[in-house]
C-alpha cells in the first residue's frame, strides 16, 4: 500500500467538486470518471469495492452515478461526507439547467436558439437509440428477458400502461422467477470491469477491511431515515395540504415523488414515464420541448435525470398563478429537484449498513435484471414517441385491434428534420463519435439549416 495520508474531508470536497464540474456524458461517462479519480489516481478504493457498491447502487431507484458519489462519499468521512459528495456532484446542474430554462423560457422563440434546439432534437434522438441497443445487449441474454422487454414496449406503446406498474409487474416476475429456480433468472447483472487499470483494495487507502462505520447500526439507519423522510415528504404534504391537488406545485411535488421511487434504469426510461405523464396528462411541456430539455442535460454536468428540472421549471412557468412566471418557474424546478435527489439520500443511508446481505441475495438481483430487460422496452418506446415528434410536424392516435397507436401525418415529414436524425445516427453508430460532438455538431447544423431557410 501506498504511504499517503488519509485525506481530510477538505481535501476530499475539492475532489467532489472536481468530479461534478466534469460529470458530463451520462451514467457510463460519469462512473468512468469517477473510476479514474477515486480508484486510479488518488486509490481511495480498490477495483472490488467499487464494483460492490456500484452493483448496489444498481439496485436503487433513481440515478446510479450520484447515488455511487453519495456512497463512496459516506464510506469515506461518514454521514457529511456522503452528503457533500452527493451535492456537489448535482449542484452544476441544477445551476446550469437552470440558467438554461431562463433562457428557454425568455428567448425559446427567437431565431438563432430555436435553430440551435433544432439540432439539438436530432442528437438526442441518436442518442436515445443508442441508449436502447446498448442496454439491449447487456440485458436481453435469454428468451426470458426478450420477451419481457417486447411486453413493456407492447403495453407502455400499445396501451399506455403506466411505467411504474410495468417496473413492478417486471420486479415480480425477476423475483418469483429466481424464487422458482428458473434457468432465464439465474444470471446476474453487474459491470464487470470499469476502468482501464484495476487497483486491488488492498494497495488503497481504505483497503480490504471496512471502516468501523460501515458495519450494521439499525439505530443510525433510522434516525438517518426519519430525517431524510421528513425533508423529502413534509413538503409534498405541505403543499398539497395549503395549496390543493389541482395546484401546479403540489402536483409536480406529487408526480416528482412517486418518480423517484419507480425510476429504476436510468434516465432514458424515466424520460418515458415523464413524456407519458408530463406531456400527455399533466400538460406541462410539448413533445418537442422534452427533446430540448434532454439536450440540456447531456450538454451540461450532472445527472441526465436533471432534465426533470426543465420539466417542473415549465410547468410551474406556464401556471404561475399568483407568482410572476420565472418566480414560479424557478420554485417548480427547485422543487422538484427537491423532491428527486432527496431521496437517493435516504436509499443510501438506509441500506448502507445491511449492503453486504443486499449484495449477496441473488432474488433481488434477479428482479433487477428483469426490470432492466423491461426498461429496454421503455427506452424503445421513448425512442419511438420522440421519432415521430421529431421528423414529423403532425402525429395522430388510431386504435387498432385494441391498440392505441401514435401513427405520423406523411404529409407532415420535415425534411431538415429527418436529414439531421439520419445525419446524428450515422455520427454515432458509423463513425462512433462522442456525445458531446455528436450535440455540437447537431445543433450547429441546425443553425446552419435556418440560415438557409430549410428549417
Amino acid at each position: 500500500m501506498q504511504d499517503r495520508a488519509y485525506p481530510t474531508l477538505a481535501a476530499a470536497t475539492r475532489i467532489w467538486a472536481r468530479i461534478g464540474m466534469l460529470s458530463f456524458g451520462g451514467p457510463a461517462g460519469q462512473i468512468a470518471l469517477m473510476h479514474r479519480i477515486l480508484v486510479e489516481d488518488e486509490r481511495w478504493l480498490g477495483e472490488k469495492r467499487f464494483l460492490h457498491a456500484l452493483n448496489y447502487c444498481m439496485l436503487l431507484p433513481g440515478p446510479e452515478a450520484m447515488q455511487l458519489a453519495v456512497y463512496v462519499g459516506w464510506l469515506m468521512h461518514r454521514t457529511l461526507g456522503g452528503i457533500i459528495a452527493g451535492l456537489l456532484f448535482v449542484m452544476p446542474g441544477v445551476v446550469a439547467i437552470m440558467a438554461l430554462s431562463w433562457i428557454y423560457a425568455l428567448y425559446g422563440n427567437v431565431g438563432p436558439v430555436e435553430a440551435l434546439f433544432f439540432g439539438l432534437k436530432a442528437a438526442v434522438l441518436a442518442i436515445v437509440v443508442q441508449a436502447v441497443i446498448r442496454i439491449g445487449f447487456r440485458a436481453l441474454k435469454n428468451g426470458a428477458m426478450i420477451a419481457i422487454a417486447a411486453a413493456s414496449f407492447v403495453a407502455i406503446f400499445g396501451f399506455a400502461v403506466p411505467f411504474p406498474l410495468i417496473i413492478l409487474v417486471a420486479g415480480l416476475i425477476g423475483f418469483f422467477g429466481a424464487r422458482a429456480g428458473l434457468p432465464a433468472f439465474h444470471g446476474g447483472g453487474g459491470h464487470g470491469k470499469v476502468g482501464k487499470v484495476q487497483v486491488d483494495d488492498a494497495d488503497t487507502l481504505l483497503g480490504e477491511e471496512s471502516p468501523d462505520h460501515t458495519q450494521v447500526n439499525r439505530a443510525w439507519a433510522f434516525r438517518m431515515s426519519m430525517v431524510l423522510l421528513v425533508l423529502w415528504l413534509a413538503p409534498v404534504a405541505l403543499l398539497f395540504a395549503v395549496l390543493g391537488p389541482a395546484n401546479v406545485f403540489a402536483q409536480i411535488a406529487g408526480f416528482f415523488s412517486v418518480m423517484a421511487v419507480v425510476t429504476f434504469g436510468g434516465a432514458y426510461a424515466v424520460l418515458a414515464y415523464v413524456a407519458q405523464e408530463a406531456v400527455q396528462n399533466y400538460g406541462w411541456l410539448a413533445p418537442g420541448e422534452m427533446l430540448d430539455g434532454l439536450g440540456m442535460a447531456e450538454t451540461t454536468p450532472g445527472p441526465l435525470i436533471m432534465v426533470t428540472q426543465f420539466v417542473g421549471f415549465m410547468g410551474a412557468f406556464r401556471d404561475a398563478g399568483g407568482l410572476s412566471p420565472l418566480m414560479a418557474g424557478t420554485l417548480g424546478g427547485l422543487l422538484t429537484t427537491w423532491v428527486t435527489f432527496t431521496p437517493c439520500f435516504l436509499w443510501i443511508f438506509l441500506g448502507a449498513p445491511f449492503i453486504e446481505r443486499l449484495r449477496d441475495n441473488r432474488v433481488l438481483t434477479a428482479a433487477l435484471t428483469a426490470i432492466t430487460a423491461a426498461v429496454v422496452g421503455v427506452i424503445l418506446n421513448l425512442a419511438v414517441w420522440f421519432g415521430l415528434h421529431v421528423a414529423f410536424d403532425e402525429v395522430r392516435t388510431v386504435t387498432s385491434f385494441g391498440l392505441d397507436l401514435d401513427v405520423p401525418v406523411w404529409a407532415t415529414l420535415n425534411l431538415a428534420a429527418a436529414v439531421l436524425v439520419l445525419a446524428a445516427l450515422v455520427a454515432v453508430f458509423r463513425f462512433r463519435l462522442g456525445t458531446v460532438t455528436v450535440l455540437a455538431g447537431s445543433a450547429l447544423a441546425g443553425m446552419a439549416f435556418a440560415f438557409l431557410g430549410l428549417t
